[in-house]
């Protein structure tokens, strides 16, 4: 049964927000901001919407009118077939009838008679597809089935009697599975996959579905079973930190929750449930911290994938000229997601404003395309606030041990989250890595992205009773203007990691290693160094490499003491030694990577740790020290 809700309308719901952040004071106590100076206009990163959308759409939709004129592509095995990024081809429905419903002085289409006619071919298609059953068995056809579905609420009174049977037959088919899948999943104990069996972004598209269905078709029935779900979604399954775990409900996923996110903002859009709205003002906040200024979702907090393919990635792989492709084992979640969610608020406007800024006309991928439909559609226009990626300075600390700062061009990301393994699910990682480094001019240059067994790609590992373990125990972070310390303890030591206020040109860090009760067999220390396939790599010892995907293993004398690469140099402790490529695992493949355009370098140092007679505790038993400067 439907869970009562507070509703409140669209007109309140900017008004709602001032109170709500003054009930919830300790989240905004753990954001600083170090400095209220914006960039310029001109430095910031800027897509005007929602025109932006309709210019992409109108490009993107031209291109499959052209695709489909051949008269070759009468299937959607045809239509999904010749580049990765055709595969959810239905999603293209939804564009032609947003263009042609949706009136806006940018929308050139509105009314066009060739996109209903368009969206009429495509929706008959998927009609004909799913009688001869070839629709719904395809990878992510719910996901069609929501394009399929609002492109039906939107042309409803055009389609005709017979039409509209035929499209109404096969949508109440395909979403009485997913209200099959929905129902038996609500009174779980929790949306996390260790409870629902498959990924809570999954039953949140699933129950948002459901719930539109509900009030499309006049199904009651759905209508309360999808805000029976959604409504827990937004109540009681977000973390207090505006985000939904995958696989536990601390532990965040940031690529995967633009998905769910995408549902609750959904379900907000017809219900006016007050808790989805707060929802969607904590997930913004989530959002819009942990994002790189290249709007990439920031990997150490990630338990499920080291890459989320953002709106650049897409739009490069289209045109087939990509100097960096997206990883094979890259999430699909792409940064075209939610936005219509962050419109409700004046930050969120800017921070879709900064997302969308990265496509590229004609170059967009249909997944993508499609859900840049969905925030035409249901964009709120406003006013707008900065960002944090519109600040030179400012800091975020999480209630759970993870924090962000940035200082000028650099941004560092610590995470101390610790998490059990998931040995026998292939889609979960390791939660192994701990510190990220990223450069406005480099990019991310040290990543602490995660991996599943692999050891020598942990932040620390260490080998004790024949065992090798590589995940912390416990941990602790405490952030400062000075200095940010974040402390990891293991079973034979723990280790401060201390981080300086940057200047300019220079990070400097360290390590202190503080030994404990038995020391270990061995025990190490890795960096992951973002290290870019076919480029230089020079060391102080004098020699360059050019980075290919043969072994290189260099010893410290080979290094000498640093290693340049890429627009950086990097001082290192001179016991250090350097591995690449390293291949991490692929979730999807359950193997690792091939493609050496997704190998890491492993930057090591050995770990010194001796008993003495005495104290079990050997405090600063060892230094590792580092610095990293950007050209």
């Amino acid at each position: 049964m439907m869970r009562p809700v507070e509703a409140i309308s669209s007109s309140d719901s900017e008004q709602l927000i001032e109170p709500w952040r003054m009930r919830k004071p300790l989240r905004f106590s753990r954001f600083v901001i170090c400095s209220l100076t914006a960039l310029s206009a001109s430095e910031m990163r800027t897509a005007e919407l929602p025109g932006a959308y309709f210019r992409l759409m109108e490009v993107g939709i031209k291109q499959v009118e052209q695709r489909m004129a051949s008269g070759s592509l009468a299937d959607l095995k045809a239509l999904e077939s010749g580049n990765k990024n055709y595969r959810l081809f239905p999603h293209m429905i939804l564009v032609a009838a947003v263009l042609y419903t949706k009136p806006d002085h940018s929308n050139r289409l509105y009314q066009d008679p060739s996109m209903l006619s368009l969206s009429m071919k495509i929706g008959d298609l998927l009609a004909a597809e799913n009688e001869r059953d070839r629709y719904e068995g395809r990878l992510n056809s719910d996901r069609d089935t929501y394009m399929w579905l609002e492109a039906y609420r939107l042309l409803e009174q055009e389609l005709g009697a017979e039409r509209r049977k035929r499209w109404k037959q096969a949508l109440e088919a395909n979403i009485k599975t997913l209200a099959a899948d929905s129902a038996e999943r609500l009174d779980f104990p929790g949306f996390q996959s260790p409870f629902i069996g498959t990924s809570p972004n999954h039953l949140s598209l699933w129950a948002s579905t459901v719930y539109l269905a509900g009030r499309v078709f006049g199904n009651r029935k759905w209508e309360e079973l999808g805000a029976g779900v959604m409504h827990r979604f937004a109540a009681e399954e977000q973390s207090a930190d505006g985000f939904w775990g995958e696989h536990e409900r601390s532990l965040p996923t940031p690529g995967y929750d633009y998905t769910t996110y995408s549902g609750v903002a959904l379900y907000w859009e017809f219900s006016r449930d007050a808790a989805a709205l707060a929802a969607l003002r904590r997930g913004l906040d989530f959002h819009k911290f942990f994002t790189y200024p290249d709007a990439t979702p920031v990997e150490v907090l990630d338990d499920r994938n080291r890459f989320t393919r953002v709106a650049g990635w897409g739009r490069q792989i289209l045109s087939n000229k990509s100097e960096n492709p997206p990883p094979s084992g890259a999430n699909d979640e792409s940064a075209s997601k939610g936005h219509f969610g962050f419109s409700n608020f004046p930050d969120g406007r800017r921070y879709a404003e900064f997302l969308t800024s990265f496509f590229q006309e004609g170059l967009v991928a249909y997944e993508d395309l499609g859900r840049i439909a969905q925030n035409a559609l249901y964009y709120h226009p406003g006013s707008k606030e900065p960002i944090p990626q519109d600040l030179s300075q400012y800091s975020r600390q999480l209630t759970i041990p993870v924090a962000i700062r940035k200082s000028g061009p650099w941004v560092v990301c610590l995470s101390g989250l610790i998490s059990t393994q998931a040995v026998t699910n292939q889609f979960y990682h390791d939660r192994q890595g701990h510190f990220s480094v990223f450069h406005e001019k480099p990019g991310l240059i040290i990543t602490g992205a995660n991996s599943k067994r692999q050891p020598e790609l942990a932040t620390f590992f260490e080998k004790l009773l024949g065992q090798i373990f590589h995940m912390p125990l416990s941990s602790r972070l405490n952030m400062d203007e000075r200095q940010d310390r974040l402390s990891l303890a293991y079973n034979t030591f723990f280790t401060d990691l201390y981080v300086s206020q940057p200047s300019e040109g220079e990070l400097k860090f360290r390590f202190v290693i503080t030994g404990k009760d038995e020391a270990p067999t061995e025990a190490g220390l890795t960096l992951q160094l973002c290290l870019k396939l076919g480029e230089m790599l020079k060391t102080a010892s004098g020699r360059t490499f050019t980075l290919s995907a043969e072994r290189l293993e260099l010893e410290p004398s080979a290094i000498g003491g640093w290693i340049r690469h890429h627009g950086w140099l990097l001082k290192t402790d001179p016991q250090a030694r350097l591995v690449w490529p390293i291949y991490p695992h692929n979730p999807y493949t359950n193997s690792p990577e091939r493609n050496p355009e997704n190998a890491v370098g492993a930057l090591s140092v050995p770990l010194h740790l001796k008993e003495q007679p005495g104290p079990d505790v050997r405090p600063g038993q060892q230094e590792i020290s580092f610095a990293l400067r950007v050209d």
